[in-house]
C-alpha cells in the first residue's frame, strides 16, 4: 500500500511539473491569441468613432449590407479567389509533374528558380512589380518593342488591368510554394504503378489524370485550403502595388479593415465586424472543400 501511495504521489508531482512547463506557453497563447479573438468579437458589436464607442447590437451587421465599399471589397476578394487560386494550383501541379521527371536536365536548378520567389522580400518584389507595370515600365516597353501593342497599357490606372497585375504578382510569388508540396508527394508515389500503366499502354495524360491526381488528393485539399485562407486575407500586395485603386477596383477585405482602423476616422467596431466576415468565409469555404474532397463510397 505504501508503494501505491508513493507511485500516486510521484504521478501527481510529474503532472504538476508538466503543467509548470507548459504554463508559460499557455499564458502567452491566451494573452496574444485567445484574448484578442474574444476582444475583437466584443468589439464587433460596438459602434462609434475612435475610442468613443458603445454597444450597438447588430448595427454593424446591418451596416455591412448598406456599405458599397464593403460590397466592392468583398466582390474583389472573391474574384481574386475564384481566378488566382485555380490558376496557381494548376501551374504548381504542372511544374511539379514536369520537374518530377528524373530525365529532365537541370531539374534542381528549375526547382530552385520556381521556388525562389516565395522566399524573396514581399516589399521588394511588390515595388519591382509596381515599377515593371508602370506606364513607362519595362512591360509596356517590351510589348511595344515586340509590336504586340501600339500604345502603353495603363496597368495600374485601369480597373481590369490592375486586377491582372495583382493576380500575376500573387501567382508569381506563391506557385513555387505549392509546387514543393506536390513535388514531395509525387516522389512518394510508388514508381511501379506508373510502370504497370506504361506496360498497359496508358498515355501520359491519362497517367497524370487517373493516377497522379487521385494520389495527390490530400495534398491538393491542403494547398487549396491554405491558398483560400491566404487569398481571403490578401493585403500586402494590394497595399504596396495599387493601394486598392483605381477607384477601389482592387480593394480587398483586409485592406478595407486596415483603412477603417488606421487610414480613415477609426471605426474599430465596424472593422472587427468586417474581419469576422473573413472568418465566416474561411469556415464556409473550407467546409465546402472538405465536403467536396471526401471519399464517396457507394
Amino acid at each position: 500500500m505504501g508503494v501505491g501511495v508513493a507511485q500516486s504521489g510521484l504521478a501527481r508531482k510529474e503532472q504538476v511539473s508538466g503543467w509548470l512547463f507548459v504554463m508559460p506557453a499557455l499564458v502567452l497563447l491566451g494573452v496574444f491569441m485567445i484574448y484578442p479573438i474574444l476582444w475583437s468579437l466584443w468589439m464587433s458589436f460596438q459602434v462609434g468613432r475612435g475610442m468613443a464607442f458603445s454597444f450597438g447590437g447588430f448595427a454593424n451587421i446591418m451596416r455591412l449590407t448598406q456599405d458599397p465599399v464593403f460590397l466592392r471589397a468583398l466582390t474583389n476578394t472573391l474574384t481574386f479567389l475564384a481566378i488566382q487560386v485555380p490558376i496557381m494550383l494548376v501551374l504548381a501541379l504542372l511544374f511539379a509533374s514536369a520537374l518530377n521527371d528524373s530525365k529532365l536536365w537541370g531539374r534542381s536548378w528549375f526547382r530552385t528558380a520556381i521556388f525562389l520567389p516565395c522566399v524573396t522580400s514581399l516589399v521588394a518584389y511588390s515595388v519591382v512589380f509596381r515599377s515593371m507595370f508602370a506606364q513607362d515600365g519595362i512591360m509596356n516597353q517590351m510589348l511595344m518593342g515586340l509590336s504586340i501593342i501600339e500604345a502603353p497599357i495603363p496597368w495600374l490606372a485601369d480597373p481590369f488591368w490592375a486586377k491582372v497585375v495583382i493576380i500575376s504578382a500573387i501567382t508569381w510569388r506563391w506557385t513555387g510554394y505549392n509546387m514543393i508540396f506536390y513535388l514531395a508527394a509525387m516522389q512518394n508515389i510508388d514508381r511501379s504503378i506508373y510502370e504497370a500503366a506504361k506496360i498497359d499502354g496508358v498515355p501520359a495524360w491519362a497517367r497524370f489524370w487517373y493516377i497522379t491526381i487521385p494520389m495527390l488528393k490530400p495534398v491538393i485539399l491542403f494547398t487549396t485550403v491554405i491558398s483560400t485562407i491566404g487569398t481571403l486575407q490578401l493585403f500586402d500586395e494590394v497595399n504596396l502595388i495599387t493601394q486598392g485603386g483605381p477607384s477601389d477596383s482592387t480593394l480587398t477585405l483586409s485592406l478595407y479593415i486596415y483603412n477603417l482602423s488606421f487610414r480613415f476616422m477609426p471605426s474599430f467596431g465596424y472593422a472587427a465586424t468586417v474581419s469576422y466576415v473573413i472568418v465566416v468565409l474561411v469556415g464556409i469555404l473550407t467546409f465546402i472543400q472538405f465536403l467536396a474532397a471526401r471519399d464517396r463510397r457507394a
